[in-house]
């Protein structure tokens, strides 16, 4: 048996999330699907973080046992042709040690969120970003971030469906920047709770727009309290960057 690491990037858009579920496609099935298909095995894929329907990744990491003897190459060429006409890509495969798991030994995750700040509506980035017409002060969001960096119970940022143990996570890195007409957020740290980066990333949008104080991301997060949560991003502009691991 060898483990082979992969390294994903996917369009989310046709996509009931990363995850294998029964209602429709998704990524997991999609990779899982090809590599039975060229090794004649049940493979199961493991993979850094679960993504919902509609978010996209960069450089998702992922892990499948194969017994079948095969090389890297041979393993990421089969698997891109096989999984044609679906937008999943294996841009790296490698070989590692048996005890590397693709969930468990990572030490750090990334996301980057696209905000579109203009009032046109979007056609080559569509379903890629999330468009907000109204001028956004990408300072005062960056500003009202650093509220969020440190370790917090993150409750109000959490999804009633998420099913992780503890709402204390420690993030960090918040950071907010502009290029040109898109506003990008960048989130770091170890682990995130369902849809927080969606909810952080909602709320920072309102201090831009200036419907919120920026005191007020404060205020949310020592609430402690779903319902003080003031709006979730839409899934659209939502990327999965990357996966950090020891010795990488």
């Amino acid at each position: 048996m060898t483990r082979f690491a992969l390294t994903l990037e996917f369009d989310g858009t046709p996509f009931l999330g990363l995850q294998r579920q029964t209602q429709g496609p998704t990524v997991q099935q999609a990779v899982e699907d090809a590599a039975r298909a060229i090794t004649g095995e049940t493979v199961i894929m493991h993979a850094a973080g679960r993504t919902d329907a509609g978010v996209h990744a960069l450089a998702m990491r992922a892990h499948v046992d194969i017994q079948k003897d095969i090389t890297p190459f041979r393993l990421l060429e089969a698997l891109n042709a096989l999984m044609r006409p679906a937008p999943v890509a294996v841009v790296a495969c490698e070989v590692v040690a048996d005890d590397w798991h693709a969930r468990f030994s990572c030490t750090g995750r990334s996301y980057l969120y696209r905000v579109a700040n203009r009032r046109a509506p979007l056609t080559i980035e569509a379903d890629r970003a999330w468009l907000v017409g109204k001028p956004l002060d990408e300072a005062a969001m960056h500003r009202a971030a650093q509220m969020l960096v440190g370790s917090h119970d993150f409750t109000t940022f959490r999804s009633v469906h998420c099913q992780s143990a503890s709402a204390i996570k420690t993030l960090d890195r918040l950071d907010v920047r502009r290029e040109g007409t898109h506003v990008l957020i960048e989130a770091e740290a170890r682990s995130f709770l369902h849809h927080q980066v969606r909810s952080m990333v909602g709320c920072l949008v309102l201090v831009g727009l200036g419907r919120w104080r920026e005191e007020q991301i404060a205020e949310a997060l020592a609430a402690c309290d779903r319902t003080a949560l003031g709006l979730n991003a839409p899934p659209q502009g939502l990327y999965f960057v990357a996966a950090r691991y020891p010795g990488e």
